[in-house]
């Protein structure tokens, strides 16, 4: 390893400092060729105050070939060039004085690529994905957020489509050019060239200005292209009426492509996707593709003010731009959709995954301090617990308060890279807040936990509040936060006995009393899940269901649920008798309340997942047992169908959706209630009903969902082959049948199954998503990937081997399977660490994969290391 990489070993943020020049513009020509592409770069620069005779270092990799490097026009003496793995440098005495422009001249492999970061070629297309240091691969140059310039690109091939930032300048056989005016980071740069073709539309915004909107699709898919152009414009609409922002170039380009490492990028102008959330049509996708389709379509062009006009200064800040934008999309679908709903599915995806990375050895703060790689940390911590922040400071200082921070912030940050400090400062001379205490969330990793303590008497009710944070790495001891606990008190007759409010709490001990009260509440805390904590509360099986019953906040009657069927779930899988009549009752009321919405209730029909209930063992201290968690919660499912099999039934019934298929809220809402029944009815019609709605289903939403049915009941060989045969050629509905059958298996058979699927011809293991289906699928198959004979273990080391030298960024994102691994039984302790150490002893283990795995072995108990 050379000196600059051990440099690079750790990142931190303190050692931030402004880049020691200035660009003003960027030029790129690009040659392209599958295997000797030629980039020429003109960068316009100028040493900036105080930093003349720096030396100008310029980001690089090895992939780069080098062939020409001149100022102002002149070859640069090679004396005065020093490179290694990761930079190119010119020294300060060879650079002239004043302004002047750096020429290189590279040739770089695409085709050879398959990486996916940097150009690539995804079945013969060029393409780009440059966040977060992809840039560096392309050419040399500065490649860090905070360095912004215009960029002008011409692009050069024998290819029908040539796509960049920004408007089109000229387009001509063979050549285009476009210009971007609005300064940008290096990460932000698309190139997209090949035989496409575009599904178009039009967008007029509230100023006037006509802007041609375009999704780029290979040929024969344009028909399933619709309904994100659609998404599309009512993006553009809601954040002119919601945010005020409109949209600033001439034209819009979204491009789907098949081999990507996320699920897309919000290049200024040019937005590239991951085609499965694109592509959709009723026979390919279901109505969660749809509603995921029509969510990132949105958070992509958000990013255009969020992101993009307004970046990030360093990637420490990196949830500046994501946590806001998530946010901003997570509002967009609660206005378009079920705002309920939506608030109950976003609290899911937390706890499952940014829980998860917080009570583990991959917790860290939304805005880290240091990192190795950054790639490792586009994590469900920067991005989702980013956005509940955002959401407890808009409860703090209110829907006028968070408008008038925001447009403050549009105001004053516009064309700038800015940190979280700039954020909050915002908010507080918007508002005259003090949100000191409050950047703890920023700063310290962890979830809070919350202990609500009740205290009645003589109509005076108090609440004693404590908050601790666990320790995480690096971060032993941690202060109180300001946490908001939005309350509701309720009475015996299910009446509200006074208006909802929002504590503030702001010590690690607080209490708050209510007088006057004329019977004892019920107590409805954390509604809406105003805050990202682990509420602790002692609760019995009748205040549940009371809840469940009356309680006016969507989420909090479906948390009442979820803690009785928890509570059930944690009794069985310690071994202890079950009791769920509380239970099974509150969900015969459920089940018959025709008023509620259908997508509501199908949420309350969802038992915890097993790895949830792992994570509720775990934090009591009990050691949880993978395999009796699954039949726990297959048994308590069994009893609920057998005592609401009439209900149930009619139900099933009932939620039929005539006509044409509609991926709107309505119907979707009904498919959703219909299939959530249909799991619990499978329990005791052996399947029947599955087959049924399987060979009739037409759409693939019940067809999914019948499909996952009859892999749980080892029934799914028939409906496996006929959709294999009707769908071979598409890749998204392939994707679909891999990962079905893994994550849906029986749990002895899943690492088996896995092994079967992975010989296949059509397991195209360097597809990100076809990877992502198979080994994902298993790492979601709670008891099946934690085996107590290693074979989930054993099987997920030796692929994600297989993909770390071609794709390292996929490959240390789908390692966090094992991040759980500490809280098992020393068997499958020991089973789990053999196959992180295989993986760490790897010859020529990437960056990327080497911190991800080191740490986790890090979190190894002391006996585990013997």
């Amino acid at each position: 390893m050379t000196a600059r990489a051990e440099s690079r070993t750790v990142t931190l943020l303190a050692d931030y400092r402004p880049y020691p020049f200035r660009l003003t513009e960027t030029r790129l020509d690009v040659t392209l060729s599958p295997d000797a592409t030629l980039v020429r770069a003109g960068i316009d620069m100028a040493a900036a105050p105080g930093a003349a005779g720096a030396d100008l270092v310029l980001d690089g990799g090895k992939g780069l070939d080098l062939r020409h490097v001149a100022l102002n026009g002149a070859p640069v003496d090679p004396t005065h060039l020093r490179r290694d793995d990761e930079t190119l440098t010119i020294a300060g005495a060879a650079l002239p004085v004043g302004p002047f422009t750096l020429e290189t001249e590279v040739r770089i492999d695409p085709a050879a690529n398959t990486s996916c970061e940097g150009l690539y070629l995804s079945g013969g297309i060029f393409c780009t994905q440059c966040e977060a240091e992809g840039f560096r691969h392309i050419t040399f140059y500065p490649d860090r957020p905070d360095v912004m310039t215009t960029f002008r690109v011409t692009m050069r091939g024998d290819l029908p489509v040539l796509l960049s930032n920004g408007n089109p300048i000229r387009q001509e056989p063979g050549l285009a050019e476009w210009h971007d005016p609005w300064p940008k980071p290096s990460y932000l740069f698309a190139l997209v060239a090949g035989d496409l073709v575009a599904v178009p539309g039009r967008f007029t915004t509230r100023s006037g200005r006509e802007v041609a909107l375009n999704v780029w699709v290979r040929p024969g898919d344009q028909d399933r292209a619709g309904f994100a152009l659609e998404s599309l414009v009512k993006s553009m609409e809601w954040d002119e009426q919601v945010y005020g922002r409109e949209y600033d170039l001439d034209v819009f380009n979204i491009v789907a492509v098949d081999d990507f490492n996320m699920g897309a990028m919000e290049n200024k102008g040019l937005n590239i996707f991951n085609s499965k959330l694109v592509l959709a049509s009723p026979e390919t996708a279901t109505d969660t593709d749809y509603e995921r389709i029509e969510a990132v379509i949105a958070h992509e062009y958000f990013h255009n003010w969020t992101g993009n006009r307004i970046t990030c200064r360093d990637w420490f800040q990196l949830c500046l731009k994501e946590g806001l934008t998530v946010y901003r999309d997570q509002q967009f679908t609660s206005d378009l959709r079920s705002a309920a709903v939506k608030r109950i599915e976003d609290v899911q995806t937390l706890r499952a995954r940014q829980f998860r990375e917080d009570q583990g050895p991959l917790a860290h703060p939304p805005r880290p301090d240091r990192y190795e790689e950054i790639n490792n940390f586009y994590t469900a911590t920067v991005y989702e617990k980013g956005a509940e922040v955002i959401g407890m400071l808009r409860l703090l200082v209110g829907d006028e308060g968070y408008a008038r921070a925001l447009d403050l912030y549009f105001d004053r940050h516009d064309g700038q890279a800015a940190t979280i400090e700039d954020w909050l400062a915002v908010f507080q001379d918007a508002t005259g807040r003090d949100l000191t205490q409050f950047k703890r969330w920023y700063t310290d990793a962890g979830t809070p936990i919350l202990t609500m303590q009740e205290h009645w008497q003589d109509g005076t009710l108090t609440l004693d509040f404590a908050q601790e944070t666990p320790p995480t790495p690096g971060q032993p001891d941690k202060p109180a936060r300001v946490i908001t606990v939005a309350l509701g008190l309720i009475g015996p007759d299910g009446a509200e006995l006074a208006p909802a409010r929002v504590l503030e709490m702001t010590e690690a001990r607080q209490s708050f009393t209510f007088e006057g009260l004329a019977a004892r509440p019920v107590v409805s805390a954390l509604r809406g899940f105003s805050a990202p904590v682990i509420l602790r509360r002692q609760m019995d099986d009748a205040t549940r269901a009371f809840l469940l019953a009356h309680d006016s906040d969507p989420f909090a009657r479906w948390e009442a649920g979820r803690e009785l069927a928890m509570a059930a779930l944690l009794r069985a899988a310690s071994g202890a008798p079950a009791e769920d009549a509380a239970l099974i009752e509150a969900m015969g009321r459920m089940l018959a309340d025709e008023g509620a919405d259908p997508a509501l209730r199908a949420l309350c029909l969802h038992l915890p997942g097993e790895e949830e209930v792992a994570a509720r063992l775990a934090s009591d201290g009990i050691t949880p047992d993978p395999d009796a968690i699954h039949a726990a919660r297959e048994d308590l499912a069994r009893r609920l169908a057998q005592a609401h099999e009439v209900l149930l039934a009619g139900l099933y019934e009932r939620m039929a959706v005539d006509g044409p298929y509609r991926p709107d809220a309505p119907d979707a809402a009904r498919r959703s209630l219909r299939l959530a029944v249909l799991g619990l009815l499978s329990r005791i019609d052996g399947g029947a009903r599955a087959r049924a709605l399987f060979d009739a289903a037409g759409n693939m939403t019940e067809r999914m969902g019948a499909l996952s049915i009859l892999v749980r009941l080892g029934q799914a060989g028939a409906a496996l082959r006929a959709m294999e045969a009707q769908f071979a050629a598409n890749r998204l509905v392939m994707d679909k049948w891999f990962s079905v059958q893994v994550m849906a298996a029986p749990p002895a058979d899943a690492a088996r199954i896995a092994r079967d699927l992975a010989a296949l011809p059509a397991f195209d293991w360097r597809n990100p998503n076809r990877f992502r289906a198979l080994l994902g699928g298993l790492a979601a198959n709670h008891a099946g990937f934690h085996a107590a004979d290693g074979s989930g273990y054993r099987f997920y080391a030796d692929w994600l081997m297989r993909m770390d030298p071609a794709n390292p960024q996929i490959a240390a994102r789908m390692s966090t399977a094992y991040e759980t691994w500490p809280r098992y039984d020393e068997g499958r302790r020991a089973q789990a660490l053999a196959a992180l150490k295989e993986i760490a002893a790897m010859e020529g283990l990437s960056r990327n994969s080497r911190e991800m795995v080191a740490r986790m072995i890090a979190a190894g108990r002391p006996q585990d290391e013997g």
